[in-house]
Formats: C-alpha cells, sequence, structure tokens
C-alpha cells in the first residue's frame, strides 16, 4: 500500500461569510497538513471526520455531505453557543491533538425521512437532521389534516405544522412552544403553528410513528431543515417516518447536552455542590 493511500483524511467546512470562521480554519489546516492529514472541503468519501467552522446551521449544510457516510461531525463553537458544536472553543492545537488521537466521542442522531405523493405517486422525498415543516405563505392560513399510523388525529387550521427530531427540539420546535427532548431519547415533536383550534398542543409520539399530513389548501410549501424547500398542491400527502440513515455528532470536550442547554440560556445553576 503506498503512503498516499494511508493518508488520513479530514472534511472541512467552513461559514462562508465570517472571517474568523476563514481565519480558524486556515490555521486548522496548516496544523493538520503537518501531521500528515489530508484536507478537503468539499466530499467526505474517504474521510474519518467533518470539522464544522459556524453556527448550527453550518453543521446542517455539512450533515448533507455526510449522511450516508457514517463519519461523525465535530462542530466548532465560533461565538453564540448552538446545540450541536463544542460549548468552547477549542484552539487549533488542541482540535488537531484530539482528531489525531481519535479523542472524541460521537453520538448517533435521529434523522426522519419525508415523501410527497401526489395523485398516488411519489414525486419528492428526502430527509431533514432538525425538522420538517409544513407552512403557508407569510399571514395566510393553511388546513392540513394530520394522521399517525393511519389513523385520524386532527384537521388543523393553522400556519403551519413542525415534525422536528430529538435535536430539532431545540431549534423551530422549541421556538413556537414545544418540548426540549434529550437527544437519545427515541421519539418525534410534531406541533401545529398557531394552529385555530382547541386541541393545538405539542405531542411527543414513537420514532417509529408514521405521520401523514394531507395538504388541503393552496400555497403551502415543506422545508426540511430550514433551507430545503420544495412546493405543494392541495391533494398533497407529505408522509414522515424515520430515516434509515442517522447522522453522528461529535465532541471533543466531555461536556454533556445539559452543559449545552445550561450555557445556550443561562440558566442559573450557582451553589451546585457536584464535581467540577
Amino acid at each position: 500500500m503506498s503512503e498516499v493511500s494511508k493518508k488520513r483524511k479530514v472534511l472541512l467546512v467552513v461559514h462562508p461569510t465570517r472571517d474568523d470562521a476563514r481565519i480558524y480554519g486556515d490555521e486548522l489546516s496548516s496544523l493538520l497538513a503537518q501531521e500528515g492529514f489530508d484536507v478537503a472541503q468539499d466530499s467526505a468519501d474517504g474521510a474519518e471526520i467533518a470539522v464544522v467552522l459556524g453556527g448550527d446551521g453550518t453543521i446542517l449544510r455539512a450533515a448533507q455531505l455526510c449522511r450516508g457516510i457514517d463519519i461523525p461531525i465535530l462542530g466548532v463553537n465560533l461565538g453564540s453557543v448552538g446545540f450541536m458544536a463544542e460549548i468552547h472553543k477549542p484552539s487549533t492545537k488542541e482540535l488537531v491533538a484530539s482528531i489525531a488521537k481519535k479523542a472524541y466521542k460521537s453520538e448517533p442522531r435521529l434523522v426522519v425521512h419525508y415523501s410527497i405523493q401526489r395523485k398516488g405517486e411519489e414525486v419528492s422525498e428526502g430527509w431533514a437532521l432538525n425538522e420538517v415543516v409544513i407552512e403557508g405563505m407569510p399571514g395566510a392560513m393553511i388546513q392540513l389534516f394530520v394522521q399517525i399510523d393511519s389513523r385520524p388525529l386532527s384537521r388543523w387550521g393553522c400556519d403551519g405544522v413542525i415534525c422536528a427530531t430529538p435535536t430539532g427540539s431545540t431549534a423551530y420546535a422549541f421556538s413556537v412552544g414545544g418540548p426540549v427532548v434529550w437527544p437519545e431519547v427515541p421519539a418525534l415533536v410534531l406541533l401545529p403553528i398557531a394552529a385555530h383550534a382547541l386541541f393545538s398542543r405539542p405531542i411527543v409520539i414513537s420514532q417509529d410513528a408514521e405521520i401523514a399530513i394531507d395538504v388541503e389548501s393552496d400555497h403551502a410549501h415543506l422545508f426540511a431543515d430550514g433551507f430545503r424547500r420544495t412546493d405543494l398542491k392541495v391533494g398533497d400527502r407529505v408522509v414522515i417516518t424515520k430515516d434509515s440513515h442517522t447522522v453522528s455528532l461529535a465532541h471533543a470536550d466531555d461536556s454533556q447536552f445539559t452543559d449545552r442547554l445550561v450555557a445556550k440560556f443561562k440558566l442559573p445553576v450557582e451553589g451546585w455542590r457536584g464535581e467540577k
């Protein structure tokens, strides 16, 4: 086997407009090269880890490159604390040392799959790490009929419906009143947005459930993770299930989800008597 084929590879995904991400990325690339790594920015093929410099949005875009390849995504916090990145920004030397020693822990995250069916035929399909959202035009209510495991749940006149994974429970779903779900909980969150209904509470259901949403209004759209959009028509059915793939998120520090929750919302924990 040649020396070239033995080289380890890292995928580097950098926020496209942040100067601090570019500067950190340049330094990180140089140090990784000195350690004998190949650094790629366009393909995850052959990489052992993806390092993301930016916020949760950049991590979601990195997930597009890594889904199905089964490599962990390690997000580096460059300012505001997200839920998928490290709490503390490591130095480039610390990060390279962690990568070289594989001194990081990886956790699989649930992904959802969606299928758009029109007149009995599938016209589009896709996936989401955070959430699938069906919404109308801004300021316009849409009519959606929701079923779970082939049983009717409710018809909602609403601004939209969110189906979120545990990872996505702290994103859009949280902003409209959904619960925080720990990443390892095998569940999905389903909640309407501004529904004109007596029953419009968030619902936590099994990850193995099949959610079917019939679109009964014009001008509806489906968004996957907030940036993959598909236009919907009256009569379309959106079927949401657990995806066959997962996406792995990695952390080089020893923080837990609880720590990230406390850091994000600056929760009062003064006087805690646990270990430092």
